[in-house]
């Protein structure tokens, strides 16, 4: 799939065709970051940045104690991707990715939700302990050997 960000500059294909997964998340983090009602995030095996010179990154602590590492276009300030060291997938995010199926997608932390949830949605309260990415789990669920 083809991604970019708002201004061009920074622009890439995702490792695979679909995403491993795909959420809609409604905590107040994703609120903030995006300054609207929820954040988009599909989930893909690691890869190695795009244009890594055209990137900052911005870091903040997760609820569970890692490190989030969000990458984001200099001119733009466009967020592409977010990734911790401990996970063998990143989240791109949504609304940088052409042609993104939303059908599939996971709302997660509906309990902060600005906006209803379509009826039919799988959809969590808090975060989901759903992260089935089919016969590639075992290996992207290790941490020892990360891409990129």
């Amino acid at each position: 799939m083809n991604a970019s960000c708002q201004c061009g500059a920074v622009s890439f294909k995702t490792p695979t065709p679909k995403p491993l997964a795909l959420y809609i998340c409604h905590c107040h983090d994703c609120q903030l970051q995006t300054s609207s009602a929820f954040g988009t995030s599909a989930i893909f095996p690691r890869f190695p940045l795009p244009d890594a010179e055209l990137l900052s990154c911005y870091k903040r602590a997760t609820s569970l104690g890692q490190t989030l590492y969000c990458y984001f276009c200099k001119q733009c300030g466009t967020r592409l991707i977010h990734s911790t060291p401990e996970k063998n997938v990143v989240a791109v995010k949504g609304g940088c990715i052409e042609g993104l199926d939303w059908r599939t997608a996971i709302h997660i932390w509906t309990k902060s939700a600005m906006v209803p949830i379509p009826e039919g949605s799988e959809a969590y309260s808090e975060d989901s302990s759903h992260t089935d990415y089919g016969s590639v789990q075992e290996e992207l669920d290790q941490p020892i050997g990360l891409r990129g």
